[in-house]
Parts: structure tokens; sequence; C-alpha cells
């Protein structure tokens, strides 16, 4: 019976050759390494995130001790750590930012399902951003002055189906979160819940023109007129849910169509109020939409705990970006494993179970298939440590 690829291997079915391939010809380098491609590259830095390695010099010392392994792992060049160390430095972080692009629309087009609710919204996003925090001493390039220290900012679309990115970038910490509206992607029809840090209304206004709708928590410095109100239950927490025109100025200018507004109090007694372009929800989906939104902030959170963002293979800021790109790409190739294979365990339990199995030769579905015990089968009587009680 022939052996199956390693499981590091499967994982990365999920991304074909040819596809990185185009994606290298978008950005081609000034002098192009025989012995060492993009796509060799790419292979270490991803065995790198989905082993847990800390360090440029373990990916290194990790893949040479197997060195019959490297081709079944899919590795063609010869892995130095000098080799490794000028292509983290010198080649173009856009190209694995092409195919972070490749693999979120591959992941989507696997997680499209039917909204689980006849009312709730097909295409919903949630739009945030996340401080990735470096070491002055050794990244002073990424100087951030509010906290005196180096950092880099990750902003990220997601897709409320499947908490997979939607779309991302990476800017220098000090970048204003809202003029992130002015680069995503905009999908007439489309919902975009956002944080106060994203309230412009020179920028909501390009949403309004696409057909698309938004969901933003207000500020308290916002004027406007009530033009209509209309009744809520307030046994569920609603305040009110109104029609309104901005009435500054400068706001009119920006934005001169109608609002709607609505205010909601939480279980903690928080008051909590939205502004959105869409009136024919009710106001209870639009705050179970905003609601949602805490799925972005979970996303951050998972990717910096359990993905390698904290220890840096290089110090120079295309090496950073590469490796932040490549963790995106890690988490979007486990994601669409999990869908192809219809595995039943989270992106957690998978990513653990990937990293001390990456080099067994092994099918995934056999490596992810539940144990005898978890079947229902009798457990082995154990032998009592002290017989005497």
């Amino acid at each position: 019976m022939a052996l199956s690829s390693p499981v590091f291997s499967q994982v990365l079915s999920g991304l074909h050759p040819q596809c990185f391939s185009r994606c290298v010809e978008q950005y081609p380098m000034p002098r192009c390494s025989r012995t060492f491609s993009a796509y060799d590259q790419f292979l270490a830095l991803c065995f790198g995130q989905l082993t847990y390695r800390e360090s440029l010099r373990d990916i290194v010392a990790c893949l040479r001790a197997r060195p019959k392994l490297q081709y079944h792992l899919g590795f063609r060049g010869r892995l130095t750590r000098t080799n490794f160390a000028y292509a983290n430095e010198h080649r173009d972080w856009r190209v694995f930012a092409a195919v972070a692009e490749v693999l979120i629309r591959r992941a989507a087009r696997l997680y499209n399902q039917p909204a689980e609710a006849l009312d709730f919204p097909q295409v919903a996003f949630a739009l945030d951003a996340s401080i990735i925090h470096l070491s002055l001493k050794l990244f002073p390039w990424a100087f951030y002055p509010r906290s005196q220290a180096a950092a880099l900012k990750l902003h990220t679309l997601l897709s409320l189906r499947g908490s997979l990115p939607a779309w991302a970038a990476i800017t220098e910490a000090t970048y204003p979160e809202m003029k992130m509206l002015d680069v995503i992607p905009v999908y007439a029809g489309a919902f975009y819940i956002m944080d106060r840090g994203y309230l412009d209304f020179t920028r909501l206004i390009r949403l309004e023109l696409a057909g698309a709708f938004f969901v933003v928590r207000n500020k308290r410095q916002v004027r406007f007129r009530v033009m209509e109100s209309r009744p809520v239950d307030t046994r569920c927490g609603l305040r009110c849910d109104q029609t309104i025109r901005l009435t500054t100025p400068w706001a009119r200018r920006s934005y001169s169509a109608k609002l709607r507004r609505i205010s909601f109090r939480d279980e903690e007694g928080r008051a909590l109020i939205f502004l959105t372009n869409n009136f024919e929800l009710p106001p209870e989906l639009i705050c179970e939409l905003y609601k949602r939104r805490w799925q972005v902030e979970l996303f951050f959170k998972w990717v910096k705990q359990h993905l390698r963002i904290r220890h840096f293979f290089g110090r120079s800021e295309n090496a950073i970006r590469c490796q932040i790109w490549t963790a995106i790409c890690a988490y979007l190739l486990v994601a669409i494993a999990k869908k192809q294979h219809h595995l039943q365990q989270s992106l957690y339990e998978m990513l653990q179970i990937i990293s001390i199995s990456a080099c067994e030769h092994i099918s995934v579905n056999q490596l992810f298939k539940p144990s005898a015990l978890q079947d229902g089968a009798p457990q082995a009587q154990q032998t009592p440590l002290f017989l005497g009680f």
C-alpha cells in the first residue's frame, strides 16, 4: 500500500503551484535565485507557522535534519540559513500578499453557505484593525510615537460567514483606520460593520453610492435633526429607532442623504448608538449585526496567540511583512483543509495536531478520525497504584 504524502503537503495542496507562479510573475525579483525559489521560501515560512518554530535557525535545523523528506514536503531548492535570510530580506512581500488574495477567494467559495436566517444579510463584513507590537531595539524603522515603541497595524475585513478574512492590509501603526474605507472592496448589497473609529461621512458616502450598507457606532459630537421616530420594543434593550439628517454644514456637504439612528442599551447598562443607511432590517437585527462584529476581535486574538507573529524570522520591514502575510496564508490553508475534508475539529485543534504531525505520512482524514475512545469503546481497566487503598 502506497504511503500518503506528508500532512504538511496535504495542507499546502489547497494552493496550486501554478497559482503561486502567477503571483510571482506579478512581482519578479531583479536577480532571480536559482537555488532557493519563492515557492521554497513560502513553504519554509508556512512550515514555521504550522509547526510553531520561533526563529529562522529553528526552521532550517528542523528541515535539514530530514533531508530525504524535504522533497516530499515540496522543497526543490537548497535550503540554507543564508539563502532563507536573503530571500526574506529581498524578495518582494507583495508576492505573499497576492497569494493570500488567491486563498481568500478560494476559501470564500468553499464557505459560501446560505444565510442562517431568511432576514439575515447574505453578505456581511466586519472591518477593524489591530496593532502588532515589535521591539524598538530590533525594529527602529517601525517607531510608534503613541506607545514609544515599534509596531505595525493589520487591517482586516472579516466575513461573518466562517470568520474568514475577505481582505487585509498591513500599514505603519500611525496610519488612520478610517482611510481604509477608501481602499476596501465594496460590494452592492453587502453590510459593513464598523466601530466608531471609522465614522467619517466623507468616506461612508462611498458605500452609499455603491449600493452597500453600513452599520457604524455613533460619536457624541455628531449633530442631527430627527425626521421620524418609530416605536420599538424596549424589553429587548432598544431605546429608539429614528430617521435623521445631519445638521452641521460640513456634515451636510459630506453626507446629504438620510440616516437611521438606533439606540440600544446592553445587559451591562452601556448605551450604544448606531448609524446605518439601511431602513429595511428590523432594529433588533441591526444590533445583532454589530454584536457579531466581535468576531473580528476574536480573529486578531486567535492569530496572535496561535500563529508566529510575535517571534520574527528577520529584522527588515520586508521580512516582517512576508511573515505576517504567510501567517494569514497558513490560517486560510488550514480553514480550506477543514472544509475540503469535512472535518469537525476547530481550527485550534487542527493546528495543534498538524504541528506535531506535519512530517507524518498519513492522510488528513485518518489523522483527524475520532479515536476508539471517542467512539464509545470500553476503556481498559486501570491497575490501582496503591493496592492497600
